[in-house]
This record gives structure tokens, C-alpha cells and sequence, in this order.
């Protein structure tokens, strides 16, 4: 970019010039006060996903989808936040480098029965990471009547309980779920449908 004493030889040597020097100066200025857009603002997209700090536990946010039994994302005044359920592993469905396992279709299915379209209220839990490594804020799902989704997934038998890297608060009350689940022959624990021995 030319100096401002370059730019004044210049004019001052063609008068042609003076109105791409007028361009020039207008457009500094309203790069400076923010009216011209810069190669360093985020697309209106990206701008829609909000921190996690912006999604508080005990507040209701609707459901927008559910990605796959153990993951889904939530909405908030049109930003969006994926979720990756606390103590839950469903079949996969979802990932284009796996097959599809058994009973994942059901869990998916049951996930977005339980969830699309619903108000929920996220929990975190002190004892794991806010987030994952792939940006899904880890937290236990609760429908607006108390129904704890996580736990209730792993009693049904639409999922595995899991405990990824250290415990979590409620894994007691999980692992005992899906010992139920086990003796009960629930969902993907009913040998006639998936054979896990």
C-alpha cells in the first residue's frame, strides 16, 4: 500500500486520479469503523454455533435433531449445539467409517421419538470434560418431566452404559441399569435379537 505522501505526489501529479484516491481514503475509513466486512469475520453459519458457556445447565432447549441414539443437537434463539449423552454408548448408526450394529437403527430410532421437537434440560457433571474431541457437549439429557434420557436408554436396552476415560457421578446407577437390562433380556440384550456373549 502506498504511503500517504505517495499518495499526495500522485494525485497532485494527475488530477485523474482523484477519484480513486477519494475511493481509496472512503474505504480505509469504513474498514476502520467496522461498516465494510473483513476477511476475518465468521460466516453468518459459523456465527450460529454459540460457546458453550451460552447453553446453561437446568434451562429448557428444544431438540433440532437426534444425529444418532447417543448424540443430537439442541437449539437456542436459532444457534445450534450438538450433545453427546453422559454413561451412553448406543449401536452405531452414524459413523461412515463403521457398519451399522445391531439394534442402532432402534436406539436412533427411539432417540428421536423420545427427543425431536422436545424441550430438555442439560445437566453437566463436574467430574468429566465440558466437551469432547469433537466440540459435543457432554451432558445427562432430562425431559421436561424428570425423565433422565440417559438412564433410561441403558434400562430399556437401547444402550450400553460407558465410561469413556474416568467416573462419572451417576455410573453406579447406570451399570446397575443395564445389569437389569441384561437379566431382562431388554432391547439389544434380547439374544433372539443381538448376540453379545
Amino acid at each position: 500500500m502506498p504511503s500517504n505522501s505517495q499518495l499526495f505526489s500522485m494525485l497532485s501529479k494527475n488530477k485523474r486520479n482523484l477519484p480513486v484516491f477519494l475511493l481509496l481514503i472512503l474505504t480505509i475509513f469504513l474498514f476502520s469503523v467496522g461498516i465494510m466486512p473483513s476477511e476475518t469475520e465468521k460466516t453468518p453459519k459459523e456465527s450460529q454455533v454459540l460457546s458453550s458457556t451460552d447453553f446453561k445447565d437446568g434451562q429448557l432447549y428444544k431438540v433440532s435433531r437426534v444425529i444418532d441414539g447417543d448424540t443430537l443437537e439442541i437449539e437456542n434463539n436459532g444457534s445450534f449445539q450438538k450433545i453427546r449423552l453422559i454413561g451412553v454408548d448406543t449401536p452405531e448408526t452414524s459413523d461412515p467409517r463403521k457398519e451399522i450394529e445391531c439394534f442402532g437403527v432402534e436406539a436412533s430410532n427411539k432417540s428421536k421419538e423420545l427427543l425431536e421437537g422436545k424441550q430438555i434440560r442439560l445437566e453437566s457433571d463436574p467430574t468429566q470434560q465440558n466437551k469432547d474431541r469433537y466440540e459435543r457437549l457432554l451432558r445427562y439429557i432430562y425431559l421436561e418431566d424428570g425423565t433422565n434420557i440417559n438412564l433410561y436408554l441403558i434400562a430399556e436396552g437401547y444402550a450400553h452404559e460407558y465410561t469413556y476415560d474416568k467416573p462419572y457421578e451417576q455410573q453406579v446407577e447406570f451399570i446397575k441399569a443395564e445389569d437389569d437390562a441384561r437379566k431382562q433380556e431388554n432391547g439389544l440384550w434380547n439374544n433372539s435379537i443381538c448376540n453379545y456373549e
